[in-house]
């Protein structure tokens, strides 16, 4: 049981080896599921942010890694692909008692997800166009032009607490595909995993200094690494707020940043769609991980042709949710992250109701046998719910779904990008040619039609308006870890045919 679990100790990990931080500090790490205390962790300050960035500098202006072929990193990612795998039921302990996710669901999702995502990153970079072949040009004289994609060099990820280890990979892999080093900064909730994949890292063969962790507050650490002037880009996940901050201090020195923000994803039910698959699909989309997703569904339209049957069939089938101790197979859902999330998402229970929301289920602390000072909510639903309410705009990042009803297709549309947000939406119906119809006019980066969360290691992932910009997973990830050079060069030998240089020359 999670009150027996040993308390561990995790050094910083740089260039290659477990560092102690400077200053000797650590920070603990709390098991949502229990309130205690399962790890205390080195808290890195500026001068070890110093001495990473320096390590991943010098790593890469060293060519260990940015200079080898990309069948040679290729191999490497598959390598380590393998060593992940090796070392899954570790790797799925330590996400389960920081973040609190289920045992099944790191297990059956994010692991498999992470090793899919190395072998299909390793098949890309070695079909990567790193060159391109401009024609030769007639005017002012031929020439042989071609655009160079180029590693962009020291790289900072800052991670988010929900998904720890597969957001982190979600910018270490390509990345590193590349040919840059990185340094990664975890949540303070959440670091084990992201320390032990380091460690992997090294053992698969990639040189030590190329993949780099640093944990501690957000405030601090994280604002030395993205004000560091020797990283040349920043990849973020976590709340648009924290982003908008991140932009402003990296505006500093001009870095190339990409942005994973929040959502108040929309799912449109529609009057023919087939219940059977859209009631547990919504609730799925929503309640998945706590609701602790940015991309969940979190607001849900349904005709009113047919919304109190689908409401009653929603409080229905949110009864087959199990809550328990995530390390327990049986388990479907477990806590929020802490204490202070905990605190957020009851008060926005709170809100909607003060707002005139009905509670239809949930809105309660729950007690879970053996995890009595876990931080566990039910799965709360709101019916009654005005896409103006706080409930409906606001991303809660907790079990909280908001059931909205709508009279036309058209209005169900306009609502649904009626929000700051943009990162995904969803369609549920029988007529796909309806859904192509409606997903066109969804302003959002991801939509699924009669499905949610499911997403690919081909497929970009990112969002449209304030939930941010660039893009995750796929070929388009590589994208974001280059450097774009043209190289021109002259094939006119004779310099009475450079007619151009009469510009200057008399």
């Amino acid at each position: 049981m999670a009150a027996d679990l040993e308390i561990q100790s995790f050094p910083l990990f740089i260039g290659g080896h477990w560092v102690p931080a400077r200053s000797g500090e650590t920070f603990e790490v709390m098991n949502p599921a229990t309130g205690q205390v399962v790890a205390k962790v080195a808290k890195a300050g500026k001068e070890d942010v110093d001495y990473a960035v320096l390590v991943a500098r010098t790593t890469f202006d060293s060519g260990v890694w940015s200079e080898l072929s990309p069948e040679a990193r290729a191999a490497m990612l598959m390598s380590f692909a393998q060593k992940i795998m090796e070392n899954a039921d570790e790797l799925v302990y330590l996400e389960s008692i920081s973040s609190g996710g289920t045992v099944r669901r790191i297990a059956l999702s994010d692991i498999l997800q992470i090793g899919d995502l190395l072998v299909q990153t390793a098949k890309f970079v070695q079909e990567y166009k790193y060159v391109e072949h401009l024609p030769i040009p007639t005017v002012p004289g031929p020439a042989e032009g071609q655009v160079w994609r180029e590693p962009i060099g020291v790289c900072a990820a800052i991670t988010p607490w929900n998904f720890p280890m597969m957001l982190a990979m979600w910018k270490v892999i390509p990345a590193l595909a590349m040919g840059n080093c990185i340094v990664v900064k975890p949540a303070s909730n959440t670091p084990l995993s992201t320390l032990k994949l380091a460690e992997l890292a090294v053992q698969a063969g990639i040189p030590g200094g190329v993949l780099n962790v640093v944990a501690g507050p957000g405030a601090s650490t994280g604002e030395a690494l993205v004000t560091h002037p020797l990283v040349d880009k920043v990849a973020f996940t976590g709340s648009t707020e924290v982003g908008k901050r991140i932009m402003h201090m990296a505006s500093g020195s001009v870095k190339k940043i990409s942005l994973e923000l929040g959502g108040k994803s929309p799912s449109i039910i529609l009057p023919d769609a087939d219940l059977e698959i859209a009631i547990p699909g919504a609730l799925f989309g929503v309640f998945m991980h706590s609701g602790q997703i940015c991309e969940s569904g979190t607001r849900l339209f349904v005709h009113e042709s047919m919304y109190s049957e689908v409401i009653e069939q929603l409080a229905s089938k949110v009864k087959d949710i199990k809550l328990g101790n995530p390390l327990s197979e049986r388990t479907g859902m477990g806590p929020v992250v802490s204490k202070q999330q905990f605190d957020i998402v009851l008060n926005y229970i709170r809100l909607g109701q003060e707002e005139g929301a009905r509670l239809v289920c949930g809105g309660k602390p729950a007690v879970v046998e053996g995890c009595e000072g876990g931080y566990f909510i039910e799965p709360t639903i709101f019916a009654d719910v005005r896409n103006d309410m706080r409930i409906a705009q606001e991303e809660i990042f907790g079990p909280v779904l908001a059931v909205i009803q709508y009279k036309e297709v058209e209005e169900a549309i306009r609502l649904a990008n009626d929000t700051i947000y943009g990162l995904a939406a969803g369609v549920w119906t029988r007529n796909i040619n309806e859904a192509y119809r409606i997903a066109r006019k969804l302003r959002a980066g991801t939509v699924w039609i009669n499905d949610w969360h499911l997403l690919r290691s081909d497929a970009p992932f990112g969002g449209y308006k304030q939930s941010g910009f660039g893009r995750e997973l796929g070929r388009h990830a590589l994208d974001e870890y280059t450097q774009l050079k043209h190289v021109h060069v002259s094939l006119v030998p004779e310099l009475e045919k450079r007619h151009w240089l009469g510009m200057l020359f008399g």
